[in-house]
C-alpha cells in the first residue's frame, strides 16, 4: 500500500480531524524512526497512518480497537508484520509487542499526545515553541496529559533510542508538518 492509498483509506474511515492529525503525526514519527533504524520507511509510514482506522467506531469498546482495522488492512493485502504492529499497539487486546516495528508504533503513536499537549500549554500554542526537554519534563508530571501512557513511550528504549533522543526525533518530525497538525 502506498502512502496515498493509506491516506485515502484514512479519510474514508475517520471524520474527526483531531484523529486524522494524530495519524499524520504518528506517520511522520514512524518515518523518522524507520530512517534512524534502517527500516522500510514507506511501510512504517503507512502503518502510522492507518493504525487507528477503526477508532471512531470502537471508541466505546477499547477491547475491540484495532481488530476492525486489521480486517480492513487484510482485505487490502497488507503484510503480516504490519497487521501485528497494528494489533499490538492497543494494549487492551493483549497482543504482545515483539518486534522493533511493534514497539515503534506503540511509542510513536503515544508520544504524539504528549507533544500536542505540550504545544497547547505554550503561550503561542505552536510546535515551534516545544523543546524536547519540555516534553521530557512534562512526561514526569503524572497529572499532565494523564491519559498518555508513559510506559508505551519508554518503549523507545527497546529500540536502543534513549528517551531524550526519541523526544527530539518526534518533536522534529511533527514540526515538519506543524501546519497540517494545526500547531
Amino acid at each position: 500500500m502506498t502512502r496515498n492509498e493509506a491516506l485515502t483509506l484514512l479519510r474514508e474511515h475517520l471524520t474527526n480531524e483531531n484523529l486524522v492529525r494524530h495519524c499524520l503525526a504518528t506517520e511522520v514519527i514512524m518515518a523518522a524512526l524507520a530512517e534512524r533504524l534502517g527500516k522500510d520507511i514507506e511501510k512504517w509510514r503507512v502503518a502510522g497512518l492507518v493504525h487507528d482506522l477503526d477508532f471512531e467506531e470502537t471508541k466505546d469498546t477499547p477491547d475491540q480497537h484495532g481488530l476492525k482495522t486489521v480486517a480492513v488492512l487484510e482485505e487490502k493485502g497488507l503484510d503480516p508484520e504490519t497487521l501485528q504492529a497494528v494489533r499490538s499497539h492497543n494494549e487492551a487486546l493483549g497482543v504482545p509487542r515483539e518486534s522493533d516495528f511493534d514497539h515503534a508504533l506503540a511509542c510513536a503513536e503515544t508520544i504524539t499526545g504528549l507533544i500536542v499537549a505540550t504545544a497547547l500549554v505554550q503561550p503561542d500554542k505552536k510546535l515551534a515553541s516545544v523543546r524536547p526537554e519540555s516534553v521530557i519534563k512534562r512526561m514526569k508530571k503524572k497529572d499532565f496529559a494523564r491519559s498518555v501512557n508513559r510506559d508505551a513511550i519508554r518503549e523507545c528504549e527497546m529500540l536502543d533510542i534513549p528517551l531524550p533522543d526519541f523526544a527530539a526525533l518526534s518533536v522534529q518530525a511533527m514540526s515538519g508538518i506543524a501546519g497540517e497538525l494545526g500547531l
